[in-house]
């Protein structure tokens, strides 16, 4: 059965692919609303906040990281959606595929599209001055939590896609998800907001992420935050599966 799922998997991966690899503007627009963002707090608004002694653009890169992913992961509803309106599905499941097979493929489109997406953000901001001292582990840690951040965030997006009436509810899923991270200490240090407000920024699920970037960016001791957004990726994860298992088998099985 792990095998068959295996095979199936990558089959249907490629064909995802394949349609990316066909239709590039896919990436390209992920990739230039966090540019735009990246570009505009570093060299408009940067000067006017205070966000330590660094370099700006040190400090607003894991949050811009965060919203890159974001943006992207709105592909997979809305191609989830097509699948499902186009009568993908039922076919699929008149053939002998595995059938986590089909989902499996699309998250796994998704988390090669980010990370493509993620690629690209951190040579513009090098290429703005962004510099780190991180060391291999670290770049892995960050590499890791990216990653496991990505097939969250894209099995939440899983939801959407298979539940959603047309094509804009599909894709406006992801909307609260790009505007979160402005309520955290991705832009500005949550010690500068007011107290209801500072409350919830620190106990989301953003900060404790950006931040363990941060402090893995400049080699900084990362405490107990780690497992914090360790913990808010994995919990995020199980839930987001289990939803998206019963949505699939409601209304495709």
């Amino acid at each position: 059965m792990n095998k068959h799922f295996l095979g199936d998997t990558a089959v249907l991966l490629g064909r995802s692919l394949r349609h990316i690899a066909r239709s590039p503007d896919t990436i390209i627009t992920t990739v230039i609303t966090p540019i735009a963002m990246l570009l505009l707090f570093v060299y408009v608004l940067g000067g006017a906040i205070q966000a330590g002694t660094g370099s700006y653009v040190n400090y607003l890169l894991p949050g811009i990281l965060i919203i890159t992913i974001a943006s992207g992961i709105s592909y997979t509803a809305y191609r989830l959606f097509t699948d499902r309106q186009g009568g993908i599905f039922e076919r699929f499941q008149s053939m002998p595929i595995a059938r986590a097979a089909v989902l499996w493929a699309h998250v796994l489109t998704s988390l090669v599209a980010n990370l493509i997406s993620v690629v690209v953000v951190v040579l513009v901001a090098l290429a703005m001055g962004f510099r780190s001292g991180a060391g291999v582990l670290d770049w892995l840690a960050v590499a890791g939590i990216l990653v496991l951040f990505t097939l969250a965030l894209t099995w939440l997006a899983v939801i959407p896609g298979l539940a959603a009436s047309s094509v804009d509810g599909a894709s406006a899923f992801a909307y609260p998800l790009i505007f979160l991270p402005f309520i955290s200490s991705a832009f500005v240090p949550t010690a500068s907001m007011p107290g209801p407000v500072r409350a919830f920024a620190e106990n989301q699920p953003v900060t404790s992420i950006v931040n363990t970037l941060r402090a893995l960016f400049t080699e900084q001791p990362v405490g107990t935050g780690i497992w914090t957004a360790l913990a808010w990726c994995a919990g995020l994860l199980v839930v987001a599966v289990t939803f998206a298992g019963t949505t699939y088998r409601r209304r495709v099985s």
